[in-house]
């Protein structure tokens, strides 16, 4: 039988610091933060804890990685929209709804993460400060989308109130197990009609 420490030999090339992580992510997707333990995510990864030590110094930085790999994710993805201007700023808005709602993908495990990290965010100061970060970013991003097609800065700020709260219930309805295949394009067309068709600057059209 393999010692413990030809086992860390064996698992620390096959497992990277990634896996670790992807795994973690999974494990909040499944059972929310108490569920991002070292134990369960090596018995879910099929290792022992030695594998883990490679990569990490212990949970607490197992699981700052993972919300920093979250967070500058999320600051990337802001940049990309922000650069995704056309001369069609109402299409151009339409398509930061299909990211935002693209964010459920097709087994919604970006909403519950979100969703178990907020929860977090209720709990530890830390974690709820970046949220707050995180949030200025979006609703400064929605804010521009929006000013770009009404023209209206008190207009703009309104509807990129709107706009986030509208998005942040629709991630809640389409995380819950029951919510239908069709829920999510419901959701979308819906959200245009109201908040992005209606609106226009003077010269475009609404």
């Amino acid at each position: 039988m393999a010692s413990n420490k030809e086992k860390k030999q064996l698992e620390s090339p096959r497992l990277t610091r990634d896996d670790w992580l992807d795994a973690a992510f999974m494990a909040v997707v499944d059972g929310g933060f108490d569920q991002a333990r070292v134990l369960v995510i090596a018995d879910k990864l099929g290792v022992t804890r030695g594998s883990f030590y490679w990569h990490f110094s212990d949970h607490a930085d197992l699981i700052t990685s993972l919300l920093k790999r979250w967070e500058m994710r999320e600051i990337e993805l802001d940049k990309r929209l922000q650069a995704d201007n056309t001369d069609d700023p109402q299409a151009d808005i339409e398509r930061l709804l299909d990211a935002a709602l693209a964010h459920a993908g097709v087994d919604l495990e970006n909403i519950r993460f979100e969703l178990a990290l907020r929860g977090l965010g209720r709990r530890s100061a830390s974690v709820a400060t970046m949220l707050v970060g995180i949030d200025a970013a979006r609703m400064h991003l929605f804010e521009q989308k929006f000013m770009r097609l009404t023209g209206d800065e008190k207009t703009a700020s309104e509807l990129a109130v709107l706009f986030y709260l509208v998005v942040t219930g629709a991630h809640q309805a389409l995380s819950r197990p029951t919510s239908p295949p069709q829920a999510k394009e419901f959701l979308k067309c819906i959200i245009a009609s109201y908040l992005i068709h209606q609106q226009s600057r003077p010269g475009t059209r609404a």
